[in-house]
């Protein structure tokens, strides 16, 4: 029997939602401080996703202040295709508030945002048989809308807070049969997520919960798999139907730390009596019935393209000439002019390895392993002296250094899981490339990488920066460490 692991995507990738349209899948995730917004992949079989760009990919779009702090920005997405056009509904909780944007193809171009005037955060979409529009949100409360101008035509109606627990959130929608089901996440997003579901009539209420809530928690469990929530479910072509959600991959002593942030997991749904079932979210499951893996694109970057790729994000924003292909051919230079610039990607696997070969000419730029901005490690060179530097918290030291030769190095960060009895989650160990060899600096503890230590809702990225004058980058390399 095939199977499949999980998570189906890995790292950082927050909230998913999903929709089918034929036999294609499409799913976009949160991207909280980070720009450009709201991933968005594309599946034939819900196990293998690729990339195919960010929605929110313009500063028309998504302009986040400088002052916006870690975890702000853009939460919860619901993404659906309706009547031949893609919609997606979220909400920027430091600025414009709730929006949707729209295309005919998810490549896009997407269009640029129509405000809801709908309160709460974590909206969703929904029509009915005679296009009515209806938006839900956090709490949990419906609207009838329009779309095309995001008026409020009827609401907020609150229709069902859940089963009791703290924070019901994540509402959705989905006429199945005679009934309208809404699912939701509760009890938080931390150990004591879980979803529950109700039905109804109508849109409207009133909603009957299901006699088995949660349909889903592993709270309380020794699972691997933890803080299981912020679900959507679709149907394949064949009838079955699957489940995409959130959880966390904890590691090391209690109370257990987890570094990459909440993935994106897959699992089964039967319908029982009316009412869905979801088993225990499982590291690996038996497989869906289609089988289509993508051939991805290398993680190996050598910045020939002529625009960067999808996966490069930077916090709040990429300011014009902050960074260039085409001042160096095959380099990305980086520029500090307008302040420091940081490009990264999502940490993807518990046991990986990232390197840049970096030509630092007269500024100050490295390596970057960041949780936000008071908790990150940094391998860096300038003046002819490579350091590994620690933030954490308020504390901020130099760790090693050691000097080299001018002209381009190769910066390298090692990420080491460890075992289930040893306190850190994993440990990282920074080393530097030069003209004379390798040379290893400093190993560092994971835990002060964490969202248990760092807090919030993201997790580590992974990335190049400089802090002063300019540096050019003439290839980054990730790749997962197989043990």
């Amino acid at each position: 029997m095939r199977t499949y692991d999980n998570p189906v995507i890995g790292g950082f990738h927050p909230d998913p939602s999903v929709c089918r349209v034929g036999e294609d899948y499409y799913l976009a995730c949160s991207s909280f401080e980070y720009f450009p917004g709201v991933p968005l992949f594309h599946s034939r079989d819900l196990v293998h996703w690729r990339q195919l760009g960010n929605v929110l990919d313009r500063p028309g779009q998504l302009d986040l202040p400088d002052d916006t702090p870690a975890s702000a920005g853009i939460y919860a997405p619901t993404l659906r295709h309706h009547d031949g056009r893609f919609y997606l509904i979220t909400t920027d909780v430091r600025g414009k508030g709730t929006f949707l944007v729209t295309a005919d193809r998810p490549e896009g171009p997407w269009s640029d945002p129509v405000l809801v005037d709908v309160p709460g955060i974590d909206p969703d979409l929904a029509w009915d048989e005679d296009g009515t529009c209806w938006c839900a949100v956090a709490g949990v409360t419906v609207s009838r809308i329009d779309p095309a101008t995001g008026k409020v035509l009827e609401g907020p109606l609150p229709i069902w807070s859940g089963t009791g627990l703290q924070h019901p959130e994540a509402p959705h929608l989905y006429r199945v049969g005679d009934w309208w089901y809404l699912m939701i996440a509760e009890g938080g997003t931390a150990d004591g997520h879980s979803v529950s579901i109700a039905r109804a009539r109508s849109p409207r209420g009133p909603y009957e919960p299901a006699p088995a809530n949660p349909v889903l928690s592993h709270r309380s469990t020794d699972l691997p798999i933890q803080s299981t929530g912020h679900a959507d479910l679709v149907t394949a072509p064949d009838g079955t139907w699957w489940m995409v959600l959130l959880g966390t991959r904890p590691r090391g002593w209690f109370p257990g730390f987890h570094v990459l942030g909440r993935e994106t997991f897959l699992t089964p749904v039967e319908w029982v009596d009316g009412w869905p079932r979801v088993g225990p979210v499982q590291e690996q499951h038996p497989a869906p019935e289609a089988w289509h893996p993508f051939q991805l694109p290398p993680v190996r970057d050598d910045f020939d393209a002529p625009t960067l790729a999808h996966a490069w994000i930077s916090p709040r924003g990429r300011p014009d000439g902050s960074w260039s292909l085409t001042e160096r051919p095959g380099w990305l230079t980086l520029d500090a002019k307008s302040g420091p610039v940081f490009l990264a990607r999502r940490q993807q696997h518990p046991d990986c390895r990232a390197s840049v070969r970096i030509d630092p000419g007269s500024g100050r730029a490295g390596l970057s392993v960041r949780m936000d901005e008071a908790h990150h490690y940094d391998i860096e060179v300038a003046g002819g002296v490579v350091s590994v530097v620690a933030r954490i918290g308020p504390v901020r030291q130099r760790v090693a250094e050691c000097p080299v030769a001018p002209g381009p190095v190769v910066l390298t960060v090692g990420i080491t899981a460890t075992d289930a009895e040893t306190r850190a989650p994993d440990t990282l160990a920074f080393s530097v490339e030069g003209p004379e060899g390798a040379v290893e600096l400093a190993e560092l503890d994971g835990r002060y990488l964490s969202t248990q230590v760092a807090g919030g809702f993201t997790g580590r990225v992974i990335g190049m920066y400089v802090t002063e004058g300019e540096a050019a980058f003439d290839w980054f390399d990730y790749q997962e460490a197989l043990r």
